[in-house]
């Protein structure tokens, strides 16, 4: 059984969906109930099970985990896709109120979900089951006037290594998938235009969500003994390997 968070629509929702095409059964988790239930009928309703959550506040997410335990006995997969952007600023710049929200929910809301998945997975029996984490290209090369989003995304790659260490005597394991211009509400403005590193601004291309849904699969299909501890996919035609 998987846990998908931000599953209300994007990554999430096409993750959700192959997920359930592979034979997984889902818990769609996020703040909208009625996305939730639109991803759900998407599916066929049979698999996908809609539970609305906040992930920056622990008691709905302790409440997601024991609804998903309750009605489906055990947590064999979580991955941690909510997240959120911010408006431009130089780091300077950067208003306190604004921070906080990004690091609300892209490292805190990682944290809560990953620290119940853990707690769930190390008491079952049998015990483990695999956390797939939503980086970032920008966990590994900003963008300009990005601090809060590219700080949380670098801070994601941190959790996501000590989660994987902790997990080894529990066989937990955990991985995480950066993305780079997946075509969701998020990267909109790409196709118009983005600033670059020179103060330029440019057009970029983007790719579908279900090329990172069928990556997320992969990595949920390997058995235990094996891992995808960071694996990269963005779209082909970006400047993201060119950036400076």
């Amino acid at each position: 059984m998987a846990i998908v968070t931000g599953a209300g629509s994007g990554i999430g929702a096409a993750t959700a969906l192959a997920l359930a095409a592979e034979g997984w059964r889902v818990v769609l988790a996020g703040r909208r109930a009625e996305a939730l239930r639109a991803v759900a009928e998407r599916g066929g309703g049979a698999a996908l099970h809609p539970v609305p959550a906040d992930v920056t506040d622990e008691a709905s997410v302790r409440a997601l985990f024991d609804e998903a335990v309750a009605a489906h006995g055990r947590v064999d997969l979580l991955v941690n896709n909510a997240g959120r952007s911010a408006p431009e600023h130089e780091v300077g710049d950067v208003p306190l109120g604004e921070w906080e929200a990004v690091v609300a929910v892209n490292l805190t809301g990682v944290f809560l979900c990953t620290r119940e998945a853990f707690r769930v997975m190390r008491a079952q029996r049998p015990a483990g089951g695999r956390i797939v984490n939503n980086g970032s290209i920008s966990a590994q090369v900003p963008r300009p006037m990005s601090a809060a989003y590219t700080a949380t995304k670098h801070a994601v790659t941190g959790l996501t290594r000590a989660t994987a260490l902790d997990g080894r005597p529990h066989r937990i394991a955990c991985g995480q998938i950066d993305v780079g211009n997946a075509a969701t509400e998020m990267t909109e403005r790409m196709a118009a235009g983005v600033r670059q590193a020179d103060g330029s601004v440019r057009s970029e291309p983007r790719m579908a969500v279900g090329d990172v849904a069928r990556a997320v699969v992969y990595m949920a299909s390997l058995p235990l003994d094996a891992n995808v501890a960071q694996l990269t996919v963005h779209a082909t035609g970006m400047p993201y390997l060119g950036r400076g």
